[in-house]
């Protein structure tokens, strides 16, 4: 147990929930809008022995608030039932290649009535909105690679835009483009000079944009979990690629060189492309458990015409874990949500800060919502409401942590008024470990 205690994801708050909780009927302070029906689920790796050798390799828990009629009705967190929790390898090396045995770590979204369970090195898995696991998801057999943590649904045909960039052998890259039905419309290989992580894409409606940047696979670091190493000499580029075109279509920008784990926003406007991303000098300092870096909100302009990309710094406040209006996805928005980042220089643990942001994208301007003193916060997801006249009409959903009070809560505010304490809270009894990524899945979404 002593081991345990040196590695920062298995401490403090990040330190895994071993048990399966349901609390019903959670304390509310506050008014929950009533149009919210539906469960917030937020993931993140969760070992469920307890230890691990990396934070990314750690089995997957859903965490899910279900909301209905303006109250709280349920906590519950779940094990995703991926073969790695029914059926564990004594050997992880003889699971190499078998697509199925994902975690569901990274990222959760709804897309076709389905709830999907989201990493980048296996397929998704999908479960029900009561958390229960359904099942591997590979668009009936049509996948044949894994699938990135960070897909983008167009609001306009429904399409599931995403990529694969887990490939040891060429073509280092695939893009995929899946229907609203469900099914597999496209399954692009595009041929890279190495295998780079590539955690995030950025979708417009007319082009999606593919980001090379030099953390490259590194197979002398495979003994620590996650092989990449941040290779500045490599080089940067931006391929901006037509929604339904082919990969001689891809046309190359090069760029500094830096790291994108998330990007906001981006959209296409008159032959230039503008993308928001949280843009940081490297990644992964002395190994892949390093983050000493901390990313900033920048902004890119790609002039298809001119052949040029200009970058432009928007912020000097750390922040990452970006998200717009849904219903605005690859389409110019005027507002942007992060998460503050703290512990620049840290070379343990990233650091959630006690800060969420609203950022006014044309001018630059940005709102502070303070979480409260010992408050680290979590990934801002925004909910429109029903017949929103306005692009931030409605709330934004994210589960915080108290390092005071040792819980958590699900804070819910007015994005009109982004400062103002939230409107309500949903206290939970106990902590939920920080963890990844977050969604809200309406009941309609499943209807």
């Amino acid at each position: 147990m002593a081991e345990q205690t040196e590695q920062w994801f298995l401490r403090g708050n990040w330190r895994p929930m071993l048990e399966e909780r349901t609390e019903n009927e959670l304390q509310v302070q506050g008014n929950i809008p009533p149009e919210l029906q539906g469960v917030y689920l937020r993931t993140g790796p969760n070992p469920k022995s307890g230890q691990g050798e990396h934070w990314f390799l750690g089995d997957g828990m859903m965490h899910g608030i279900r909301l209905s009629n303006g109250r709280a009705e349920w906590y519950r967190n779940r094990f995703i039932q991926t073969p790695d929790i029914t059926d564990p390898l004594t050997d992880p090396g003889a699971g190499l290649g078998d697509l199925r045995r994902g975690k569901g770590n990274t990222h959760v979204m709804a897309h076709n009535k389905k709830i999907l369970c989201l990493e980048e090195a296996h397929w998704p898995w999908s479960i029900d909105g009561d958390l229960n696991t359904i099942g591997c998801e590979n668009f009936n057999e049509a996948l044949t690679c894994s699938m990135t943590a960070h897909p983008k649904v167009c609001p306009t045909t429904g399409e599931l835009l995403a990529f694969s960039y887990f490939n040891f052998a060429q073509p280092y890259l695939n893009y995929i483009r899946i229907g609203a039905d469900g099914q597999l419309k496209q399954l692009e290989g595009i041929e890279l000079p190495q295998m780079v992580m590539m955690h995030d894409f950025n979708i417009t409606e007319n082009y999606v944009i593919f980001m090379d940047l030099p953390l490259a696979l590194d197979l002398d670091l495979l003994a620590t979990g996650i092989p990449f190493r941040f290779k500045r000499d490599s080089g940067a580029r931006l391929g901006v690629m037509p929604r339904e075109g082919s990969a001689s279509d891809v046309r190359w920008f090069d760029i500094d060189p830096c790291y994108v784990f998330h990007q906001v926003n981006s959209w296409d406007k008159d032959g230039v492309i503008t993308l928001y991303v949280s843009r940081q000098n490297s990644a992964f300092g002395s190994d892949s458990g390093d983050y000493s870096e901390v990313a900033r909100l920048h902004r890119w302009q790609i002039d298809l015409n001119r052949g040029t990309v200009t970058e432009q710094p928007i912020d000097d406040r750390p922040a990452d874990f970006g998200r717009v209006n849904d219903e605005l996805v690859g389409k110019e928005s005027q507002f942007g949500y992060l998460m503050a980042l703290d512990g620049e220089g840290n070379s343990e643990e990233p650091v959630y800060g006690p800060m969420l942001y609203q950022y006014d994208l044309r001018s630059g301007q940005c709102a502070e919502h303070f979480l409260g003193e010992g408050t680290r916060g979590a990934e801002p997801v925004f909910v429109p409401a029903e017949n929103a006249q306005a692009e931030d009409e409605g709330w934004i959903l994210s589960l915080v942590h108290s390092e005071t009070t040792g819980k958590s809560r699900l804070i819910i505010v007015d994005a009109q008024n982004f400062a103002a304490p939230p409107i309500a809270t949903v206290e939970l009894p106990y902590r939920v470990p920080y963890g990844a990524h977050g969604n809200w899945v309406s009941d309609k979404q499943l209807q």
